[in-house]
């Protein structure tokens, strides 16, 4: 019964825990734009992601080294230092974001400007970091993600044309008012966002954090095979209701409080006042992996002491790493600079990014030095090697797709 608990309530925090303010935002500005039809990007992205996820998971757990000690020891420093450099610029992006979505939620539900809600933000984070279990704060934070559920509830009291919807999904073609180029940069977008690679940091280090051994296989798969497939629903969600609101309106999402606008006009103050401590419970769950994450790869690279289980006196440079990363991303926010903004392209960057990282977890996965019987089957691996000609699509077209539309504007 306990692991049969244990499986449940992974499978929950990892629905709760996969939309953040880059699903968010991402798949309301498509929604919006595009109506259904970049739907497939997701289902290709949440592919990915129980793949990636899933390789780091068996790796962490067969050979018990997280994502950034692997890296250095396989591919050695100087190539790792590009890795780390690269990924460490992203999750900085990302972390900045995800703190600036918080204070944009709580500016939602209280009325007071974000820019007085980010020092409060960034502080919190902080505190939980600190002195919350790690169990706790994963749990807890992807339990109360959950109540974005209210989307798809939203979707279905709105009462949509589901053909129209079913058609835009199954049958995709670029809006007439819409440009390829436009199309397949929102496409980069969405698939970067739905494969950021601060999950997989924490996902690999939180196995290590919490003691995975090779028992625990089965339930991490469990996990992941189910509970990232219903968050990629849950975004999907998000979109259609994007699509069935703002799409027929002309309005383009730029702004929090346009996301949950579908929200409140299908489901009222009641779905308003779930999809708040939604949005405030995602934000803030992805701002406590963001930050872990930025410990976690400089402590695992450098060979420092590193853990949430230890004080910051037993890991004085990790926990100082997370505090320097949350002052820079104060620092910006208080520049003024739009946090939706920092959002769109912190996701666009991820995809760039995401190849430094996805080459090296598939290489120790097939190397039975860290892995003896553990290593990917045939079908693992040529699903695997059909991603890595993806990722490399993606990452390499995205800089001219971002130039030539002017980063989808």
């Amino acid at each position: 019964m306990k692991r049969l608990l244990g499986v449940a309530l992974g499978i929950l925090t990892a629905i709760g825990g996969f939309v953040d303010i880059g699903d968010l935002v991402t798949n309301a500005v498509v929604g919006s734009r595009f109506g259904l039809s970049l739907a497939w990007v997701v289902g290709v992205g949440v592919v990915g992601i129980c793949l990636f996820a899933n390789m780091s998971g068996r790796v962490a757990a067969v050979s018990g080294r997280a994502t950034f000690e692997v890296i250095r020891e396989r591919l050695g420093p100087r190539a790792g230092l590009a890795n780390l450099s690269a990924s460490f610029f992203i999750n900085l992006m990302t972390v900045t974001a995800e703190i600036g979505g918080v204070a944009l939620a709580l500016q939602l539900a209280s009325s007071v400007h974000y820019l007085l809600w980010i020092p409060v933000a960034a502080a919190a984070v902080w505190l939980v970091i600190w002195r919350v279990k790690f169990k706790i704060m994963e749990n807890v934070t992807g339990l109360l993600g959950l109540t974005l559920i209210v989307f798809a509830v939203a979707l279905f009291l709105l009462k949509p044309d589901w053909m129209v919807l079913a058609g835009q999904a199954f049958s995709p073609s670029v809006p007439g008012e819409e440009t390829v180029s436009a199309y397949w940069y929102y496409a980069i977008a969405l698939f970067g966002a739905a494969m950021t690679p601060y999950e997989v940091f924490f996902f690999s280090s939180g196995a290590v954090e919490e003691g995975w051994s090779i028992k625990d296989l089965v339930q991490s798969r469990i996990n992941v095979l189910v509970g990232f497939p219903l968050g990629g629903f849950l975004s999907i969600a998000i979109a259609a209701c994007a699509a069935v609101v703002l799409l027929p309106a002309g309005i383009e999402v730029t702004s929090l409080s346009q996301v949950v606008l579908p929200v409140a006009e299908g489901a009222g103050k009641v779905g308003l006042a779930f999809v708040l401590v939604g949005l405030v419970a995602a934000t803030f769950g992805a701002a406590l992996e963001t930050t872990l994450s930025s410990g976690y790869t400089l402590a695992q690279f450098f060979g420092w002491s590193w853990g949430k289980f230890r004080r910051p006196a037993q890991a004085a440079r990790f926990h100082l790493a997370m505090i320097i990363c949350l002052l820079v991303g104060i620092a910006v926010l208080a520049t003024g600079v739009d946090p939706i903004l920092v959002t769109e392209y912190s996701v666009v960057f991820s995809a760039i990014a995401l190849p430094l990282t996805y080459l090296p977890i598939l290489i120790v996965a097939n190397d039975p030095q860290y892995m003896h019987e553990h290593v990917n089957g045939r079908v693992v691996n040529a699903l695997a090697m059909v991603y890595l000609v993806i990722i490399l699509c993606a990452s390499l077209a995205a800089i001219p797709l971002m130039i030539l539309t002017g980063a989808g504007s």
